[in-house]
């Protein structure tokens, strides 16, 4: 351990490289899509000629909803029909719309095509991760392959915005899909060779009205969330949408309370590990994802960045996702799951109160250093939560385990939109006595502090109830012990 080699047990061997390599390729290949697209919307608007912003927006939004939607549908359905198999599917039909997106002459098609990617996503997302999970073994090895993914899947995001920069400016919007097209096919031919089926096909009866139920609530929930900043927080068809997915959300947790095969076990749900890191993961992802999006707005309107030159300024985040995902399975061996949570949600809290400090003028050590730092914790958090919702549970239950240890990425939205609002609302206060630039920069630090406070607020209560959380299951195992050797 003192010379920095990993451990035998945390090696993965040549056909666990090969199985990491694939299953990571799928998913960073999903992340890569979401924000690759970003950058080249106002290319795809002028080639398109889409009728309007709100118009252009459903291009991404089109991908969002379903995978959201659709994710612990699919989460089941793969415990169900086989991971693999619903994995090849995902993978295949990414590929396909990846490659029709790409060549799409019209508005209509394209956001179709997107809307099939975000179907496509859906199935890869849980069955990936449930495959991951099966094929490395509960332990050090489990954890590097998750923080390997974890670090790819943020990767992703910031590849995606660089290259999309290059791409939209050397080439044209229509490689960002075509790009994506080929490495579906090399995540195909991973799939296809090296993948192995985890589980056998269960004959269990899917869960109609809870997957009706579950998929519209996430519907209205994500759909009500991207779209209450432009509509407004306080409008009729905001708040509709909004309690629709209270109604829709509520009532699947009747139905599954009742139903002999559910969609989701409430008794997934009822473990304090699941919960709490599926909170967990809700802080991390929106506070950081919030904070990444204020970035890009502080680097393109407060500094006049070009978009190609905000793809570069996430690099410091880049670089510090990758180097989380390489040191978290040796703090998790060391120091545990909740250990690792406080401190990764603790040192993503500094990054991202630090951005205080980002000036309206320079300031690009500033920038790279806080970005950094608030990506290395996010890592740091993403896996160890991840991996305590996927911990302890049945092999038949890690298909939807896998889908529940997603959802905050889709949820976590709602941070996203909650600091874009308090930047609107403090830019609003202070435009009347200062210049846009400054206005903007001041609604921006507003809303970095009020992130930083809420993800170390998340660091103190995770670590408390997490722990106690173990306590209680020792305790309980204890006692167990002690009633077997009695009886």
């Amino acid at each position: 351990m003192t010379t920095g080699t990993l451990p035998g047990a945390v090696r993965l061997g040549l056909h666990g490289w090969l199985i990491l390599i694939t299953l990571c390729g799928a998913t960073f290949m999903t992340g890569l899509d979401y924000s690759v697209i970003t950058v080249a919307l106002p290319e795809i608007g002028r080639d398109l000629h889409f009728a309007g912003a709100s118009a252009l927006q459903w291009v991404a939004t089109a991908c969002l909803l379903p995978t959201a939607a659709l994710m612990p549908l699919f989460g089941r359905a793969s415990d169900m029909v086989g991971r693999r198999r619903l994995f090849i599917v995902g993978v295949a039909t990414f590929t396909v719309f990846s490659l029709l997106a790409g060549l799409a002459p019209s508005p209509g098609l394209l956001v179709a095509a997107r809307a099939g990617q975000g179907v496509a996503a859906a199935m890869i997302g849980p069955t990936a991760l449930a495959l991951m999970t099966a094929a490395f073994p509960e332990g050090p090895r489990r954890t590097r392959a998750l923080g390997v993914n974890g670090a790819l899947l943020s990767l992703g995001f910031v590849v995606g915005t660089i290259g999309g920069g290059l791409i939209t400016s050397g080439l044209n919007w229509r490689w960002t899909m075509l790009i994506l097209f080929g490495i579906g096919v090399l995540v195909m031919l991973g799939a296809i060779t090296v993948v192995r089926e985890t589980t056998s096909p269960s004959r269990t009866r899917l869960d109609v009205p809870g997957a009706v139920l579950a998929s519209g609530g996430l519907f209205a929930l994500v759909y009500g969330i991207s779209t209450g900043g432009e509509a407004g927080w306080g409008s009729l068809p905001t708040l509709a949408t909004l309690l629709t997915a209270v109604v829709l959300l509520g009532a699947f947790l009747v139905v599954e309370s009742r139903s002999a095969a559910p969609l989701v076990p409430l008794r997934l749900l009822r473990r304090p590990t699941v919960t709490w890191g599926m909170t967990v993961g809700l802080v991390t992802f929106g506070m950081c994802g919030g904070a990444t999006l204020l970035l890009s707005i502080h680097m393109q309107d407060v500094l006049g960045y070009s978009p190609l030159q905000t793809g570069l300024g996430f690099l410091g985040e880049g670089v510090a996702a990758l180097l989380a995902g390489t040191v978290v399975a040796r703090l998790i061996s060391a120091a545990g799951t909740v250990t690792t949570i406080v401190v990764g949600l603790a040192v993503q809290a500094v990054g991202t109160a630090a951005m205080v400090f980002l000036p309206a003028e320079g300031g690009l050590v500033t920038l790279l250093v806080t970005s950094a730092t608030m990506g290395f914790g996010h890592v740091l958090t993403v896996v160890a939560a991840i991996t305590t919702i996927t911990s302890g549970l049945d092999e038949a239950d890690q298909g939807v385990a896998g889908s529940l240890a997603q959802m905050p990425t889709f949820v976590g939205a709602v941070g996203v939109a909650g600091l874009t609002a308090i930047v609107a609302a403090r830019t609003e206060a202070l435009a009347p006595t200062t210049t846009k630039a400054l206005a903007t920069l001041g609604g921006l630090h507003t809303a970095f502090l009020v992130a930083g406070v809420i993800a170390l607020l998340g660091a103190v209560a995770g670590g408390l109830l997490l722990r106690r959380t173990s306590r209680l299951r020792i305790v309980s195992r204890a006692l167990s012990d002690q009633v077997g050797q009695v009886s």
